[in-house]
């Protein structure tokens, strides 16, 4: 697993429940407290075991805690250029659904190690979407879930989605767009990139991109 991914649940645990938490997931894990290093390659059991221990310390599911990671991605101060990055993608929630395909080969710019879930969107009538999740590595369904959340929430778009049935290598997310204009959204700059205000009505607290070492 690329060391992103890991530094990234590092990070969501240490700005979301604090150092000394993520000092006891690192010592159940087998981990030094220094964390990960991005750029490095690591095995996916080391990701396996990292994320048990995380559900374990959290009492949630894996699910859940692979669900607040994606929502950590796009909410917090820590990781504010993967919501900058998103919001690149149009001015509003349909227009960044219908960006979602081109989201892997954009990444890949960046960073060409960085092997993202194939993402194919499905347009239904009346507002309505499945989004496949393509991957030989579990949970990104769920952590787009999340990301899917908060974006919405951003946009201040009314939204409902969950994680239909599927097989293991392909998740599937339906998403009925209610309204696209619901609430005023958390204002976007090109310029500026964050500005802290507003919220919608669609997702939770928010997360942000890369500075600290780095994050997905």
């Amino acid at each position: 697993m690329h060391g992103l991914i890991n530094r990234s649940i590092q990070l969501f645990m240490r700005d979301t429940y604090g150092d000394e938490r993520w000092r006891s997931v690192a010592r159940a894990a087998g981990i030094g407290p220094e964390g990960f290093e991005p750029m490095l390659e690591y095995d996916d059991s080391v990701t396996d075991t990292l994320l048990a221990m995380v559900a374990t310390h959290l009492d949630k599911p894996e699910a859940a805690v692979l669900e607040d990671l994606g929502t950590y991605l796009v909410s917090h101060e820590t990781t504010r250029g993967v919501r900058r990055l998103l919001r690149f993608s149009g001015e509003s929630f349909a227009d960044f659904l219908h960006s979602l395909d081109d989201l892997p080969s954009r990444a890949r710019l960046a960073m060409p190690d960085l092997q993202l879930p194939e993402l194919e969107l499905r347009e239904e009538p009346g507002g309505r979407f499945r989004l496949f999740v393509l991957s030989t590595q579990r949970g990104w369904g769920y952590v787009m879930l999340g990301l899917l959340r908060a974006m919405a929430d951003d946009y201040g778009a009314l939204v409902m989605m969950d994680m239909a049935p599927g097989a293991s290598s392909v998740a599937v997310i339906e998403i009925a767009l209610l309204d696209g204009a619901y609430a005023e959204g958390r204002a976007f700059s090109l310029a500026e990139g964050v500005s802290p205000q507003g919220a919608g009505p669609a997702g939770t607290a928010a997360a942000r991109a890369p500075e600290e070492g780095g994050a997905l």
